[in-house]
């Protein structure tokens, strides 16, 4: 069929519509496929480095508590020598009757009284003494009479020897019986005197300052001579006798402070009189007497713990609040690099007032944490709180001007 003159065919009017595009340029199309692998590695880049980061954020550890940070002390601590023992009385003095036979009317004082020399205690019967020493006063009179008669007559004979009116034999007798006369006196002047000593002990005295600490007498009793009525601590003085390790013996000497602690907490000082001579041989220790002030606290027969204090030396401390006791150790804790939690086993020594004595585990370097050491274990992540620096008064100033600058 032949085409109709001034009409386009259709196979020309379709590709007239269809326009197919040209090939690029082999230099550009290389470009083009260079940029979109540019393109892709960055986008493939940034997502991974963002799903990198995520999980690191997620995973750092929180930390459980701000601490903070101190180092041991380094200072002269007192050397001391531990002791246990109990008080006694330094002398004890008893209190016995001195006559026989006589009956308690008295009693006048009590256990724990204090009481001073010559002080009245308690006092018997005393009409049946009374009545002795009036007849050896009686008896006194008698032979006093007697020796004056005997001794005239002695005289007398004496005046008459070689005279011949009286005899030889005579002049002896007389003076034999002057000297006999003047025995005679003398025996019952010892015997007044006697039975005033017993007059006397009818009222039972204190025989130095002390403190009563136990009491037999009873108003009524008659008691034999020699039986104890009172026990007293004389003058009141307690000593503290303390048990000592063989081997702390060389260190000690007598006029050593000597500290004491009682139930209550509190403490005295002592000061150490001193060593006995033997050692124990079942418990290898010595004795070591300390005297006590005479205001202490204490009574006769309370056991005492203590330390004689021997010198100085050198020692770390911390504070008590530092050091943790766990199943039966102490441990300290520091901070690692990574800002964990350490524990340090040390070894402990005393007390003194609210710090504690390291005597191994650590160095006047080492740091550790001061407190809330229940709260913590090993390996919890911290977070340690640095002392405040204080400003000094020009740069306070200069900052001060600079923020009401305009």
């Amino acid at each position: 069929m032949l085409p109709i003159p001034g009409r386009i065919p259709l196979f020309a009017q379709r590709a007239e519509r269809i326009r197919i595009p040209m090939p690029l340029p082999t230099h550009r199309r290389t470009a083009v496929i260079l940029a979109g692998v540019a393109a892709l590695a960055a986008t493939t880049f940034a997502l991974l480095s963002g799903h990198a980061d995520a999980p690191s954020a997620a995973t750092q550890p929180t930390p459980v508590m701000s601490v903070e940070l101190t180092p041991p002390r380094s200072s002269r601590l007192p050397l001391q020598v531990p002791a246990t023992g109990n008080v006694a009385a330094w002398q004890e003095a008893t209190i016995g009757a001195e006559t026989e036979g006589l009956r308690l009317t008295d009693v006048r004082v009590n256990v724990g009284d204090a009481v001073t020399r010559g002080q009245p205690l308690a006092s018997f019967d005393a009409s049946l003494v009374q009545a002795d020493v009036a007849e050896a006063v009686a008896t006194v009179a008698v032979a006093r009479a007697e020796a004056l008669e005997a001794e005239g007559d002695a005289r007398r004979a004496k005046l008459l020897e070689g005279s011949g009116a009286m005899s030889a034999q005579q002049i002896s007798q007389y003076l034999a019986a002057a000297v006999v006369a003047r025995a005679r006196l003398d025996a019952a002047r010892a015997a007044e005197q006697r039975q005033r000593v017993r007059l006397a002990n009818t009222r039972v005295l204190a025989p130095s300052d002390g403190i009563i600490t136990a009491r037999t007498a009873t108003v009524g009793a008659v008691v034999p001579a020699g039986q104890e009525l009172f026990r007293m601590i004389k003058d009141g003085r307690l000593e503290w006798r303390a048990r000592v390790a063989v081997s702390d013996l060389e260190v000690l000497a007598p006029g050593q402070p000597v500290v004491l602690r009682v139930s209550a907490g509190s403490s005295f000082r002592g000061r150490l009189r001193m060593l006995s001579p033997d050692i124990d041989t079942q418990t290898h220790t010595g004795l070591a007497y300390v005297d006590l002030p005479t205001d202490a606290n204490v009574r006769a027969g309370a056991f005492l713990t203590g330390h004689i204090e021997v010198g100085e030396a050198p020692a770390l401390t911390l504070p008590q609040t530092a050091v943790l006791l766990r199943d039966g150790f102490h441990y300290v804790m520091r901070v690692g690099a990574s800002s964990n939690v350490v524990a340090v086993k040390v070894d402990v020594g005393r007390r003194i007032g609210d710090r504690i004595e390291i005597t191994r585990g650590l160095v006047a370097a080492d740091r550790v944490i001061v407190s809330g050491l229940g709260f913590l274990s090993e390996g919890d992540t911290v977070r340690v709180l640095e002392a405040p620096l204080q400003a000094s008064p020009a740069r306070t100033n200069a900052e001060a001007l600079a923020r009401s600058a305009p």
